[in-house]
């Protein structure tokens, strides 16, 4: 009884609230913090989406409070917003099969457009196939199991090759995975992670000995590991090299070898099935960027591309507390990536406002 009310709350909501017309987008782990990194997207016209409505979807059992959401975009007078929280169960043996948030994540993928998974904390190795490393932390593992799952149901994976993914049904449906996201992409196709880049890639395990490293290979701030400082960025920004830059930036060709910000330690080990890789790191060791190879509107990066700081000079940070602040936007000027990070958000933007999604 539970699950069909659920589906009929999902419906009437869909129907009648959000989706009569427009453009459909699922965020998926709506924070309040992501909520103003999107909307601050759209406000400063980066993201120019036309008749817009925006699904954000959660479930129940994932440790933030959503109340702060709510409250945001009530306070802010956000109308073509709407949250949705999940009530289903999930069990972590069943996430690659049906299981009971099959026909919600159904109903959502044939209502919207497209859905954007953003950054977060580690990942679980269990849900991957491997123990746990003393250096990955596991903080909110019904979030993981939620979008691992979701992923999955959207793209298939190597775990049970005989699944039907939802993408089939639409091939042109369009998905964005950021940092978490992008692993959470990967290992839902049935991929794994390294857990720790400096110790496992590099074989650095002091603080001191990533610091003094090329600037290249440092994929987080360890500036915070060692003093406490509000004024420190908490990623770092460095070259990728962009292979195949279609999925990406489209036609752009100016800079492929952008400065980005990336705020992370952990990385794609082994690809998940039919995704290949789009971009590295400038030493090769460090996927950055993935496409699918039968779904051309699929993308994962491993960097953030949405902070605001990296489009309002008047947010600055540094990454040594010996350093002048500094604008991440003036950042990406200096080293000529502003415009890739604009022409990310275009070549979105024209996915979702193409016409790509079957009713």
């Amino acid at each position: 009884m539970r699950k069909i009310v659920l589906i009929i709350i999902v419906a009437v909501l869909f129907s009648v609230k959000l989706f009569a017309q427009g453009n459909k987008i699922v965020l998926v782990h709506p924070t309040k913090y992501n909520l103003e990194l999107f909307t601050n997207l759209i406000d400063k016209k980066i993201i120019e989406i036309k008749d817009l409505n925006i699904l954000g979807i959660y479930h129940e059992k994932e440790t933030y409070d959503y109340k702060k959401s709510h409250d945001f975009l009530s306070q802010n007078n956000i109308k073509n917003i709407q949250l949705l929280e999940i009530n289903e169960d999930l069990d972590p043996s069943k996430l690659y099969q049906d299981n009971p948030c099959s026909q919600v994540f159904n109903d959502i993928f044939q209502k919207t457009n497209g859905i954007i998974f953003f950054g977060g904390p580690d990942l679980p190795p269990a849900i991957y196939g491997e123990q746990m490393s003393l250096l990955t932390r596991m903080t909110d593992p019904y979030r993981h199991y939620f979008e691992a799952s979701f992923l999955f149901h959207l793209l298939g994976g190597s775990q049970n090759k005989n699944y039907k993914p939802l993408l089939e049904r639409n091939p042109g449906y369009t998905v964005y995975a950021i940092c978490l996201g992008m692993q959470t992409m990967n290992i839902a196709a049935g991929g794994t992670m390294i857990q720790d880049i400096p110790s496992e890639v590099y074989n650095l395990k002091l603080v001191e000995k990533v610091l003094a490293a090329e600037n290249n290979i440092q994929h987080r701030n360890y500036n915070n590991n060692l003093v406490n400082d509000s004024t420190l960025f908490s990623g770092n920004f460095h070259q990728i090299n962009i292979t195949k830059p279609n999925s990406i930036v489209g036609d752009y060709k100016s800079n492929l070898i952008p400065v980005i910000y990336s705020n992370h330690h952990q990385a794609i080990e082994n690809l998940g099935m039919n995704l290949k890789v789009i971009a590295t790191s400038m030493d090769g060791e460090i996927i950055e960027a993935i496409a699918h190879k039968k779904y051309p509107n699929v993308l994962g990066i491993q960097f953030h591309p949405e902070g605001k700081y990296l489009y309002d000079p008047k947010i600055q940070y540094r990454k040594n507390p010996n350093d002048e602040l500094k604008s991440g936007k003036q950042i990406l000027i200096d080293s000529n990536s502003y415009k890739f990070h604009l022409e990310l958000w275009k070549v979105f933007t024209q996915k979702i406002n193409s016409p790509n999604h079957i009713n």
